[in-house]
């Protein structure tokens, strides 16, 4: 079975997630041991919260749960890319559908080029 080194990276790797529809990134986030088993065996993306300090199962919160379509592995064993169906509009806490939803210009400014799904003080309740 093949497996993330999770020793190399000191127990956490990264993931970028993808939508397996379109391609486009919707976020990046990291897993231990723990979060890897749980993903496989539900088939839902789980992550590591490295602020709580917790797992974390995508969506638990917001109803924006992302399912496993494919996983890839990195030639190094030690990142990961998950390809979701992202269910609901929004991979992002703040709201948005990509995490990655601020351009940065040549000027070094940042402009929005996404609409906002929801609000998070609605859904989060903060």
């Amino acid at each position: 079975m093949i497996t993330p080194d999770f020793e190399k990276t000191g127990g956490l790797v990264p993931v970028v997630t993808q939508d397996a529809a379109t391609g486009e990134v919707l976020m990046l986030a990291y897993i231990n041991r723990e979060a890897w088993e749980t993903t496989l065996a539900s088939g839902k993306a789980t992550y590591y919260s490295r602020s709580r300090k917790q797992l974390w199962v995508k969506g638990e919160s917001s109803g924006n749960v992302q399912i496993i379509k494919e996983i890839r592995i990195d030639c190094d064993n030690d990142t990961l890319l998950f390809r979701v169906e992202q269910i609901g509009g929004a991979a992002c806490h703040r709201g948005y559908r990509s995490c990655f939803f601020t351009k940065v210009e040549a000027d070094g400014t940042g402009r929005i080029t996404q609409e906002r799904v929801f609000d998070p003080a609605e859904v989060y309740k903060k």
